[in-house]
């Protein structure tokens, strides 16, 4: 049986998680979704310690392919299988089960822990053998069918058929569980309808204690994948003042990744040397991209949304700037009016004083009345002697 040549390594991801109860029991997965022989490594002190590898069958659906893709009708039924090969020098014993897919936090595919159960491909394909023993050097093949509901939605679906230790290692305490797998992409016919959207937009603008310094705007929105078959998205994020003024385009703006139908992908944009202009708009834009040829083509989207930018520090300035000017006018008043009414009051008085000194001058003087000597006393006759 041809086995192809390992794929690299990068594609092991590892997750720890502690159970409550005091017993020091976890769970680690460590998943592959690999084309060709990817090998799984659970590494030890001492270094690898198992290695198997997995890839697709050659058949009707094709050869040498890096993952499963399938174009089918809801109520079909189809038929394909793994290989998986022991790198090892020891038997390895392997579940094998399918899993629904979903993209991480850092927008990688990944696929749900074998606790989660599925609810879409995952629950449709259905592997032949749940537990298989693998020979070293040797590999084995193990058929899956996927039965595709007759009621299923129409459009992309995505999923994985996995491999896992039969019993789970330990280390440091913890179970761990390494896996790896081939992820699935299954297309249900029906109309498509590719689609994304832009859900809450916000902007929040951070102003500068210099008066004629620039500030940051946060830009903060969600990214949900409206449609029925997976895109991702180039996007832009710009900033203008009033009328479009003084625009500043973010930079360094992410790609959305690859979101299934329904998912959703928060992003917060960080623009500085935003002018404070009292009213800042920010828009963004998407542009849709489909990892598959999808009629019809996902249309570009975009949203805008507004908030105050005011120029508190350089406002704060004008507005006392204005009181100092305003009551610098108002002491010169004040002071021209002072001086205006001692001006007029001098005047006044000169011109009284002129009045006056004119009309002395001019009003004739009247002569003096001559003067009457008084009469002489009468004598007076000698009181008697009594």
């Amino acid at each position: 049986m041809r086995t192809a040549p390992p794929t690299d390594i990068r594609h092991l991801r590892r997750r720890r998680a502690v159970l409550a109860g005091g017993v020091a029991a976890g769970l680690a997965l460590a998943l592959a979704f690999a084309g060709g022989t990817a090998p799984a490594f659970a590494e030890g002190e001492d270094g690898p310690e198992v290695t198997w590898g997995v890839r697709t069958a050659d058949g009707a659906w094709g050869d040498g392919r890096e993952n499963y893709a399938y174009e089918v009708d809801a109520g079909e039924t189809l038929e394909d299988a793994l290989i998986i090969a022991n790198h090892d020098a020891v038997p390895i014993e392997l579940d094998v089960y399918a899993a629904d897919a979903f993209t991480t936090a850092d927008g990688q595919l990944d696929v749900a822990a074998r606790d989660v159960r599925p609810r879409e491909l995952g629950a449709w394909a259905v592997p032949a053998a749940d537990r298989v023993t693998v020979q070293p050097g040797e590999a084995v093949e193990v058929p899956f069918t996927i039965d595709v509901p007759a009621n299923a939605t129409p459009g992309d679906h995505a999923g994985g058929i996995l491999t896992s230790l039969a019993t789970p290692e330990v280390e440091n305490g913890l179970s761990v569980d390494r896996r790896l797998g081939i992820r699935i992409h299954l297309r249900v016919g029906g109309e498509l309808a590719p689609a994304l959207a832009i859900d809450d937009l916000h902007v929040d603008y951070a102003g500068t204690l210099n008066p004629f310094g620039t500030g940051a705007a946060t830009v903060s929105y969600t990214v949900r994948n409206a449609g029925n078959t997976r895109l991702a998205a180039a996007q832009d994020v710009a900033l203008t003042g009033p009328f479009g003024m003084l625009p500043v385009n973010a930079s360094g703006v992410a790609d959305v990744p690859e979101l299934l139908p329904g998912e959703t992908w928060p992003v917060e944009v960080e623009v500085e040397g935003v002018v404070p202009a009292f009213v800042l708009t920010a828009a963004v834009a998407l542009d849709p991209v489909s990892p598959t040829e999808t009629k019809p083509v996902p249309k570009s989207v975009e949203e805008a949304a507004s908030t105050a930018a005011v120029p508190w520090t350089l406002l704060a300035l004008v507005l006392l700037l204005a009181a100092a000017i305003f009551v610098w006018v108002r002491l010169g008043r004040r002071r021209r009016a002072q001086r205006k009414v001692r001006e007029d009051a001098r005047v006044q008085e000169a011109v009284d004083r002129a009045l006056r000194e004119r009309e002395a001058a001019t009003t004739p003087q009247p002569e003096p009345a001559p003067a009457v000597e008084p009469a002489p006393e009468p004598e007076r006759a000698p009181e008697p002697v009594t």
